[in-house]
């Protein structure tokens, strides 16, 4: 029997949130293999959030037989396609976990991993993020534009975002409550976890191949998400505005210059030709500053609608008995969860 599921913070040890967008195809082994580590780990005393991203194949459908199966799955549908960061933050709200373990549906990050993720917790760590050492499965363009993008949010980003990261971390209930508490739309989840601080380290591993289906963060997608991450954290962009306007300021200085110089020289100024290109280049300039000041101007106009961030269509879950999270865990990470709770 399926029922609503109602959120009891701290009924559990362990919340994994998943996003899931056209993912037919994995859920039965992406449960199967996440509850694996779970049950090691925490006996029962988990749940597994799958969030339907709006999907047009048979997610969903998977995932209500996923639920009816038991083993604490929990499927969260939204109204409509969100997008991956917006269904990450609506699974993220209905978490009840002490700890917070986020992976992606596609099984590239092992969920094997927990145990080695747990240890560091109990060091004293709020948050445990994978890097990525090898990306096997993905081409060169893949890996190319990848390396660009964090090498170039490295340098224009306020926030120290570490490179070949994604979503895929544990944290511990009060980091997740102050991103919780964060509103913004256009998010970029693994920078905003950077930015709230706390004690973090990187656990390197090799990412695997997609288990079924194929990518859906195309170019175009690829390409959204990276000025979603620029404008969330920087405003560089803004400032390379005031940039090229001195650089050409000095250029119109110096030509001025020279065509003082020409017109005593030989009386006349050649150079329609130079002139057109320069009108071309200072228009396209404008243009594409315009263009910056439009998609921070663009995000401030969205923010001041203040919508909700998501729709849920329905939440489900089979009955669940109330469970103490820490029960069975050891002492040092009974400790760690007391400490931060």
């Amino acid at each position: 029997m399926v029922g609503e599921h109602a959120i009891e913070i701290g009924s559990v040890a362990l919340s994994v949130v998943v996003p899931c967008y056209n993912e037919e195809g994995g859920i039965e082994e992406l449960v199967r293999r996440v509850a694996v580590v779970c049950e090691a780990a925490f006996e029962t005393s988990y749940e597994i959030i799958l969030v339907n991203d709006g999907s047009t194949d048979a997610t969903w459908s998977q995932i209500m037989k996923a639920v009816n199966a038991g083993r604490g799955v929990t499927g969260v549908n939204l109204a409509r396609n969100h997008g991956h960061q917006l269904a990450l933050t609506a699974g993220l709200h209905q978490s009840r976990g002490e700890l917070i373990f986020i992976l992606d549906a596609d099984l590239q990050d092992p969920p094997e991993l927990l145990p080695d993720m747990l240890k560091r917790i109990r060091d004293g760590y709020d948050v445990v993020y994978g890097q990525r050492v090898a990306r096997h499965g993905e081409g060169v363009f893949k890996r190319a534009t990848a390396s660009i993008f964090y090498r170039l949010m490295g340098k224009i980003v306020e926030v120290d975002i570490p490179a070949d990261t994604g979503d895929f971390r544990l944290m511990t209930r009060r980091v997740l409550a102050h991103l919780n508490a964060m509103p913004e739309r256009y998010r970029f989840v693994r920078g905003m976890v950077s930015w709230l601080g706390y004690n973090q380290c990187a656990l390197p591993y090799e990412r695997d191949p997609r288990f079924a289906g194929s990518t859906h963060y195309p170019l175009r997608k690829m390409i959204a998400f990276a000025l979603d991450a620029a404008t969330s954290f920087s405003v560089l962009p803004l400032r390379f505005a005031s940039y090229l306007g001195l650089l050409f300021a000095l250029a119109g200085v110096l030509a001025l210059g020279w065509v003082g110089y020409a017109y005593v020289v030989s009386g006349t100024v050649a150079g329609w030709t130079s002139l057109a290109a320069l009108i071309l280049v200072l228009g396209s300039i404008q243009l594409l500053i315009l263009g910056v000041f439009g998609e921070y101007l663009g995000r401030m106009y969205m923010e001041t609608k203040r919508r909700p961030l998501f729709l849920i269509k329905e939440i489900v879950a089979l009955p669940v008995q109330s469970a103490n999270p820490v029960h069975n865990l050891d002492q040092g990470l009974r400790a760690r969860l007391s400490d931060v709770a």
